[in-house]
């Protein structure tokens, strides 16, 4: 369990201590540890810098002995296929460890926002040891916040790089583009198209290249005007898709970098009477549950949310434990499963299809 240390592990300075060193009280030293805002700021700076200067390493602390431990969970949404699967692969892992995990949401806010009034007063005080997060990223005060306060943290499949030396978990993004785009090309697809979220995501780029690698590893030129990004949704993506059909040469398949926006692209190809996959091929990303409900099911990348929030959490556990991973960016691999939304191009069809309005289905 995450409580269990290593008899070798040199103790490190007490609150006593590090209290001596920097001229106050032991409760008000502990205050200044768990977060407390009740501190005066030259009274914090003193004793920030008699931690940093002694080595003090915060400890989490548990209930009583022979209970659990804890681990925050903090998730952008509780209402989302992905944030179910993160939280079956952390709870499986923490029955094994024998932990606990607290969930709580946390939307995101502005880049700068700093953590709510009270938050590591509550994680503290509930004893836990480490806090794992599932969201697009977090704003340089609450890394500085968890950093200032000792607490250990692991990312679980950020959408941007972390700073260096903040420990990840995350998909083989690359390699699923390759995937993905190459079995478009085995079909015998060309006109391959690829609707992405926003720019400069660490997922959004590597699925870009791996897309691009597949093209070109079949000396297919890459087209930039079948490239779109748009916001990571339904409506967006069905927006694009409209956008590729208009095009005077559309593409035959299109390869959508998740499967939420999968789903969009299934509308804007109903409206048009474009038919799945007889004329229109299609790849998403994620293999969530919706992948299989939609009809037709959809062929797609599987991304192991629940074996990469499992490994998140074990990381967690090392690191409360004192040790350190080889690496601080952890990927696994991803692969194709293949269903239903894809098949050959059509030998014949027309070169552009027409307007919204003309080609809508009646009820």
């Amino acid at each position: 369990m995450v409580r269990a240390r290593s008899a070798n592990v040199a103790a490190g300075p007490t609150l006593a201590v590090v209290a001596r060193e920097a001229g106050v009280s032991v409760p008000t030293a502990s205050k200044v540890v768990n977060g407390r805002e009740d501190v005066a700021p030259e009274t914090r700076r003193r004793v920030t810098e008699a931690l940093d200067r002694l080595g003090y390493v915060r400890r989490p602390r548990f209930p009583s002995a022979g209970a659990p431990g804890l681990v925050d969970l903090v998730l952008h949404s509780l209402d989302s296929s992905r944030s179910g699967a993160v939280l079956s692969g952390v709870e499986a892992a923490a029955y094994e460890a024998g932990l606990e995990v607290v969930v709580s949401a946390a939307p995101a806010r502005g880049r700068d926002a700093r953590p709510e009034q009270g938050w590591l007063d509550k994680l503290t005080a509930r004893g836990s040891s480490g806090v794992l997060f599932h969201l697009a990223e977090l704003s340089a005060a609450q890394y500085a916040w968890l950093d200032h306060h000792r607490i250990p943290y692991v990312l679980i499949d950020p959408a941007h790089e972390p700073p260096a030396g903040v420990v990840s978990v995350g998909a083989a993004n690359w390699q699923g583009g390759m995937c993905a785009t190459g079995h478009l090309l085995e079909l015998g697809h060309e006109r391959i198209a690829l609707i992405a979220g926003h720019r400069r995501t660490m997922a959004g780029e590597a699925r870009l290249a791996g897309y691009r690698s597949a093209l070109a590893s079949a000396g297919v030129p890459y087209r930039a005007e079948y490239v779109r990004h748009t916001d990571p949704d339904e409506t967006s993506a069905r927006s694009r898709t409209h956008e590729l059909l208009d095009l005077p040469e559309p593409p035959t398949a299109v390869f959508v970098c998740s499967d939420r926006m999968a789903l969009g692209v299934y509308a804007a190809l109903a409206e048009r009477g474009v038919r799945v996959p007889e004329e229109m091929s299609v790849v998403g990303f994620d293999d969530l549950p919706e992948a299989r409900w939609a009809a037709p099911a959809l062929t797609t990348v599987r991304q192991p949310l629940a074996e990469m929030a499992a490994t998140a959490l074990r990381l967690l556990v090392r690191i409360t434990d004192g040790e350190r991973p080889e690496g601080t960016r952890t990927e696994l691999s991803t692969r194709l499963v293949r269903r239903a939304s894809t098949a050959p191009p059509p030998a014949v069809r027309p070169t552009a299809y027409g307007p919204v309005t003309a080609r809508r289905p009646t009820a």
